[in-house]
């Protein structure tokens, strides 16, 4: 960024007394949170996109691009779970979604579109702001990018991609998540130059209808890649590629099961959590009962277990477990899986186990340098397009944007567990380098990744959000 020029005024630091860094989901449920709570004051949510609560995750238009959790699962108001239920029956009610009659499940159970519930989050934030405004609190959407931020006795300033600066008692990275479909990569593999785009629907019509296309990535952004190739009116083959050649499993609504970690609080590894779920689950097959309800017992207990275990125990839990636990934990949609089990059963869609080793666009069609699992030799495959279906990019090492790169070179803060988001205490304030907290800078949501794993849910967020914006009250 240039400094000013002899002659020019400098701009004048404007000031607030809370600064939210970024308005997707993460930072609209912090200012949701603090707008509902006693006092006066000024928040100033820092988001380029024009509408606050979308974010990367809900600013999808397909109606094909659900929510991976139904309704009943998905609530903002930590102390409320029904919440989005009632929401979603009295927007039907009114006419908003009519696609969701043909489903003939109760409203509790239905997979909402991703861009219906960042409407719904959007119109909490509004109830919440007529609450703050009658107490004398503002909120203020400023749309540009934070490009720069530094900490001080007064608290702490960021600069923005237009050159103004802002100054607040306190600050919050609220981020979000990195898709690495779209995140510039530090040493990038030329994966995302050579690919399209998993959401962009008319960048897929460029594609000729019988093209073939190679995805890379077997996960839920590739359950979302397959909807918009169908939008797009695509009708060739479809050829994915994953380390571990892992689909997502289906979400079902089983029944409740007795939660017995809580009843085995001697379960500490990942190991024996692992060895004690699988007998769980065999225990609920043999009694008929869908081996998805023990499973989801395990959710509450996450970010305990992965606090007080061990490094080498969350190594060995990531290098060994993580693939199947995220293909099993975080389930398709039904509406995907339909799609996913029909595109299998036309043999239109494959899945192979290899790791991608090179990219390739220079003559034009995308290639890619595969290594089969198994396979010590790997081999070039050509295709008419290609998608970037990684899932999140959560090193904060490896995104190539300027506020990352700032904070990291400046060590005013350090790679969490892992390299997984950014290193915190246990109430979201950001360690430096040194690992000291700061006493006027937190974080919260997929930042902290690191920290409990799972950070990214819309019930953990809806959590991280109350308990920080209860702390940050206490200091402005």
């Amino acid at each position: 960024m240039s400094e000013p020029q002899a002659g020019q005024a400098t701009p004048a630091i404007r000031e607030a007394d809370m600064l939210i860094v970024g308005g997707g989901l993460s930072g609209t449920l912090l200012a949701m949170q603090l707008l509902r709570l006693p006092g006066a004051r000024r928040i100033v949510l820092v988001e380029p996109r024009p509408e606050l609560g979308r974010g990367e995750a809900y600013s999808a238009t397909q109606l094909g691009h659900t929510l991976n959790g139904n309704a009943a699962r998905m609530s903002v108001e930590p102390d409320d779970p029904d919440d989005l239920t009632r929401w979603l029956a009295a927007h039907i009610s009114d006419g908003g979604w009519p696609q969701a009659d043909k489903q003939l499940v109760p409203v509790a159970e239905l997979f909402p579109p991703r861009g219906l519930f960042g409407l719904y989050a959007q119109q909490r934030l509004a109830q919440a702001l007529q609450i703050g405004t009658a107490a004398g609190s503002t909120l203020t959407h400023v749309r540009d990018a934070v490009v720069d931020l530094q900490t001080h006795e007064q608290g702490v300033t960021v600069t923005l991609g237009d050159g103004g600066q802002w100054q607040a008692a306190a600050a919050v990275l609220a981020t979000g998540m990195f898709p690495a479909a779209r995140t510039a990569q530090r040493q990038s593999s030329g994966l995302n130059a050579a690919a399209l785009d998993p959401w962009d629907v008319e960048a897929l019509r460029g594609l000729a209808v019988d093209a073939r296309v190679l995805i890379i990535g077997s996960g839920l952004t590739m359950v979302d890649a397959l909807e918009s190739l169908h939008q797009a009116g695509h009708r060739g083959p479809i050829q994915v590629y994953s380390r571990h050649g892992l689909l997502p499993q289906v979400r079902r609504q089983p029944p409740v099961w007795e939660d017995f970690l809580t009843l085995s609080p001697q379960l500490r590894s990942p190991l024996q959590l692992f060895r004690e779920l699988r007998r769980q689950c065999r225990l609920a097959q043999a009694r008929g009962i869908d081996w998805q309800a023990p499973l989801d017992t395990v959710r509450v207990h996450i970010g305990r277990l992965w606090s007080q275990a061990s490094d080498a125990q969350r190594r060995q839990f990531v290098r060994h477990v993580r693939p199947w636990w995220e293909s099993h934990h975080h389930r398709s949609p039904p509406q995907g899986n339909a799609l996913l089990e029909r595109l299998l059963s036309e043999g239109r869609l494959t899945i192979t186990a290899a790791s991608l080793q090179g990219v390739d666009a220079a003559g034009g069609r995308p290639r890619i340098r595969l290594r089969y699992r198994g396979q010590a030799e790997s081999v070039w495959i050509e295709g008419d397009g290609l998608i970037n279906s990684t899932g999140i990019e959560y090193d904060w090492r490896r995104v190539d944007k300027p506020l990352p790169v700032q904070l990291l070179r400046r060590g005013l803060v350090q790679p969490g567990n892992l390299g997984l988001g950014i290193a915190a205490d246990a109430s979201g304030a950001v360690l430096d380098a040194a690992s000291q907290p700061a006493p006027r800078l937190f974080a919260m949501g997929p930042p902290l990744r690191g920290m409990w794993w799972e950070s990214t849910a819309v019930t953990d967020v809806a959590l991280q959000a109350k308990a920080l914006a209860e702390r940050l009250a206490r200091l402005v």
